[in-house]
């Protein structure tokens, strides 16, 4: 293995671990060694993800349980400290962001180009499959994305929920003239939004339940903001409404709602999770002639999503509401109960 030989590699790490709803403990674990096409990364930066909140809540999502122990966090930035065999040198010492899910290099989905879909991907934080709240991971390299001076350690970690926010748009088929509505003024939804505006959208429309996000939502240039639940009426399918809707809540009424406000020929897509299942309007569907989809994390987004941030095509940086240590990783993770949080980033 190649090492960057102005910092000592250690034999073991801190690394923070949960072991059961509620049971987190920093724990001494080896450094990964990598292999053939991998890189060492040491961790800079972990942003927190409300998936990772609801495995400590509650120890599963859907058919992904937490059985044994799991390490958290899937959106972090580092820097290259140690190379695997075959892995470009001038890899090393550089600042990477690194991209979560690596799936079957040949399989059918991703030599279509949806490796997203990969159903074999193994993504980090998803069990079994250990995450990176630690000082150290190992990581392929083709999926370890150079950033420049520009970008943040913290920047280029939400680099990830950033790519939720561009699969959406992309998938919403925005483009120059869009009518756009949000719903759920987090950090996807706000990333969603502002990735509708960088594709074009001549309005971008967002709701929330909290007045506090709201607020967040007009000073990042939302056109309109209501409260949901207390909305104005939805246009009129004569033309008026949205041309795209991303629902970034998993909500039930919010997706319902979001569908009776869009034009005809509009597109809805689903990327908040929350309800299994919901009860769809199918003659409004079918009368306005309505694109249901959804999008599942992304795939080739990453090079926007660097451009985007060192451009200043949006604030990554003014996400962040409070940091972490690994010590301190329950703060972080119950962190979007405190009102105006946005994102909490765990620094190892």
């Amino acid at each position: 293995m190649s090492v960057d030989e102005t910092r000592e590699i250690p034999d073991s790490m801190r690394a923070s671990v949960l072991h059961g709803i509620g049971d987190l403990a920093v724990e001494q674990r080896p450094v990964p060694q990598p292999g053939p096409g991998e890189v060492l990364v040491r961790v800079l930066s972990v942003g927190v993800c409300g998936s990772d909140t609801h495995y400590y809540e509650h120890g599963r999502i859907g058919p992904f349980a937490v059985e044994g122990s799991l390490v958290l966090g899937h959106e972090p930035s580092g820097r290259v400290v140690g190379l695997g065999p075959g892995t470009d040198p001038s890899l090393l010492g550089a600042r990477v962001s690194l991209e979560p899910g690596i799936p079957e290099p040949f399989s059918p989905q991703t030599l279509a180009g949806r490796y997203n879909l990969d159903p074999a991907v193994r993504f980090f934080a998803t069990p079994p499959v250990d995450g990176v709240f630690s000082e150290y991971a190992v990581h392929p390299a083709a999926f370890c994305h150079r950033v420049p001076d520009s970008v943040s350690d913290d920047a280029a970690a939400l680099l990830e929920p950033l790519s939720v926010g561009i699969a959406a748009s992309r998938a919403a088929h925005v483009r120059l003239g869009s009518r756009v509505l949000v719903a759920g003024a987090g950090p996807i939804g706000l990333l969603a939004a502002a990735c509708a505006e960088a594709a074009g959208a001549v309005e971008v429309a967002m709701t929330d339940m909290r007045e506090d996000r709201l607020e967040v939502a007009a000073s990042w240039g939302a056109s309109r903001t209501w409260a949901a639940g207390c909305a104005p009426e939805p246009d009129s399918a004569d033309g008026g409404g949205f041309d795209a809707f991303i629902d970034a809540t998993g909500a039930e009424p919010a997706v319902l709602d979001g569908l009776h406000r869009l034009a005809p020929a509009g597109r809805a897509v689903l990327v908040g999770m929350g309800a299994d299942t919901l009860a769809l309007p199918v003659p409004l569907v079918q009368n306005r002639e309505l694109v249901v989809t959804g999008t599942f994390r992304y795939a080739g987004t990453w090079p926007t999503a660097v451009a985007m941030a060192a451009s200043g095509a949006v604030d990554l940086n003014s996400l962040v509401t409070s940091v972490h240590g690994l010590d301190d990783v329950e703060a972080a993770l119950t962190a979007a109960r405190t009102p105006g949080a946005l994102k909490a980033v765990v620094r190892p």
